[in-house]
């Protein structure tokens, strides 16, 4: 057992937690089971529920050579991270991971449905912390016409929003190679809800994981959860996906009615063409925003699901 003064320091990727422990791979590909030391510095500036997560670089010292445990005693300044709304208390922030290049919604129109709500959740959310997001839409091979139409319209709504969305079949590694090539040398957050099949597509891009899986639901339609904790995967050939328990609501947290305009992309290309600077487009005259969605050249489908958002932040005073 080393002590604080002859202990061996390494730096190293946090690729999992479970709660107290963590599992971290060192500059020299090699894994140790860690917990936080007990005076670690804490980043102030976060308030969350898990001081470290998947996907920050830590400083740690080295406990038990043999049987590779450690102690954590830094976190290393992170270039961004994504949270959302805590599991457990709904007034506190759950860092979801850290220090990501993109952050992958994986969706389905049926079995289970995804709603529009909970995409522009999620993708507000990676706008607030500067992470570019992508859309993957699965299982289209199961699509019924009128599920056709909706793909067709979320292509028209999302693309002209500013996002790339990539219809795929997890289960046919040929529908994949689009997005396969995007994810490339990437570290890349895998979200969703239970049962669209981010196991699945995991197991495509990253031959021989066998990551669980599991059916939707048949009487409920939704799916089941099958990965508890956040955890990397490394890709064959470069890059990482950080894969996350399934969500069934993605709550926002820290929003303010002023700035959420903001991230929506199409708006905030307009915001500045509003007659007053604190504008929330709604029934202000010389909105530009309005006039824009009046035009067609911003979706009716975002604009409702902005004022729905908006009506749900609590307005602070």
């Amino acid at each position: 057992m080393s002590n604080d003064i002859n202990a061996v320091e390494k730096e190293g990727l946090v690729y999992k937690s479970t709660g107290s422990w963590y599992i971290v791979q060192d500059d020299e590909q090699t894994f140790w089971k860690a917990r936080i030391k007990g005076k670690m510095k804490i980043d102030e500036n976060i308030s969350s529920t898990n001081p470290i997560a998947v996907g920050d670089r830590v400083i740690f010292d080295v406990e038990d050579e043999d049987v590779k445990t450690a102690q954590i005693k830094l976190v290393k300044d992170r270039n961004n991270y994504i949270v959302r709304v805590s599991p457990h208390n709904k007034n506190q922030k759950h860092i979801i991971a850290s220090n990501l290049d993109f952050a992958l919604l994986v969706v389905t129109i049926n079995d289970p449905r995804t709603s529009t709500g909970f995409i522009d959740r999620f993708l507000i959310t990676a706008e607030a912390y500067h992470i570019p997001a992508i859309i993957a839409v699965n299982k289209t091979d199961i699509l019924k016409p009128k599920h056709v139409a909706i793909l067709e319209q979320w292509k028209e709504i999302y693309v002209r929003a500013g996002y790339d969305i990539y219809p795929v079949i997890a289960t046919q590694p040929e529908t994949l190679a689009a997005l396969k090539d995007r994810l490339k040398d990437r570290t890349t957050l895998f979200s969703g809800h239970s049962g669209v099949g981010k196991s699945t597509l995991i197991n495509q891009l990253i031959p021989g994981k066998s990551i669980k899986t599991q059916q939707v639901s048949g009487w409920s339609g939704k799916g089941q959860h099958t990965t508890t904790f956040a955890e990397i995967f490394d890709l064959p050939g470069g890059g990482r996906i950080i894969d996350t328990p399934g969500v069934k609501e993605f709550g926002l947290i820290d929003f303010e009615k002023q700035e959420l305009s903001h991230y929506f992309p199409e708006m905030r290309a307009r915001i500045n063409d509003c007659k007053f600077n604190n504008c929330l487009h709604v029934n202000e005259p010389g909105c530009a925003i309005i006039e824009a969605v009046e035009q067609g050249e911003i979706s009716d489908d975002r604009y409702i699901s902005y004022r729905g958002i908006l009506d749900s932040i609590e307005d602070k005073y």
